[in-house]
């Protein structure tokens, strides 16, 4: 494993304006040319937290996904983040399910998608979204890499890191500044219990319901030390690079998932 750059872009977020969040982000995507390997979007990037995917959802091979995965190709950046799908249906009789999709889209063309797990039923997201049942790993330039969204950094089996299957952990969020505490306590602890690099990427503004967001995107260390943070209340492209020497030198001198209880996930 070499040496790992990773950019989180913290930012505001249009509500339900594609194209302008797009836009956006092109602009931003220019200044971390050449600069990083993988760049880090919010949850539901291009829409906020929209608890409406009969008039956004898209498929995989929809503008969104599409220029995307251009846009990795054109300036070499992996990119990650969720946005609002639409599963194509086994039955074309049933109504369309809706996804919280997450994706990694790499510079070569290949692509790695979730659907989100734990949908967040106090903000209606169950009432909207159908949860995911795999849990895909992403193999990239060396690293195993484990890809949730928001709600599921509460569920720690759901994260736990089973005999060093990944290296890092990333989360991306709409987390309301409200429970700020709780998103800066579970990511630190994250890191700690799996003994992995645990990267979060939150959002900031208002959204459409007045809900207030003030970021606290940042990477911590697996001995749980905050290697990189944006600052609160303001849009940033922070990069910080992992070192892979380092975290195979503290998993044999403090081999702790060694000792790892054992169990099954039932999906």
């Amino acid at each position: 494993m070499t040496p790992l750059r990773i950019s989180l872009l913290q930012t505001d977020l249009v509500w339900e304006d594609k194209h302008e969040n797009l836009r956006r982000l092109r602009e931003r995507l220019e200044t971390a040319r050449g600069t990083t390997e993988i760049v880090i979007l919010p949850e539901m990037f291009s829409t906020g937290f929209s608890m409406n995917p009969a008039s956004l959802a898209e498929p995989v091979e929809g503008e969104t996904m599409s220029t995307l995965r251009r846009w990795a190709s054109e300036l070499n950046i992996a990119l990650a983040g969720s946005y609002v799908a639409e599963a194509a249906p086994d039955d074309t009789s049933l109504p369309p399910r809706y996804h919280n999709r997450a994706f990694f889209l790499t510079p070569e063309g290949d692509a790695c998608y979730y659907d989100k797990r734990h949908l967040f039923r106090m903000g209606g997201e169950a009432d909207c979204y159908a949860p995911g049942h795999d849990r895909p790993l992403i193999r990239y330039r060396g690293w195993n890499i484990l890809l949730l969204v928001c709600y599921d950094l509460r569920f720690p089996v759901w994260s736990r890191n089973r005999n060093n299957e990944y290296d890092l952990l990333i989360y991306v969020a709409n987390w309301p500044a409200s429970r700020r505490n709780v998103w800066d306590i579970l990511l630190q602890a994250r890191a700690i219990e799996n003994i992995s690099y645990v990267c979060g990427v939150n959002r900031i503004g208002k959204d459409f319901h007045g809900t207030a967001h003030n970021g606290g995107s940042v990477v911590y260390s697996p001995q749980g030390k905050r290697l990189a943070s944006a600052p609160d209340d303001a849009e940033a492209l922070i990069t910080t690079t992992l070192d892979a020497d380092a975290l195979q030198r503290f998993r044999e001198k403090f081999p702790a998932w060694k000792d790892a209880d054992a169990f099954t996930l039932d999906y």
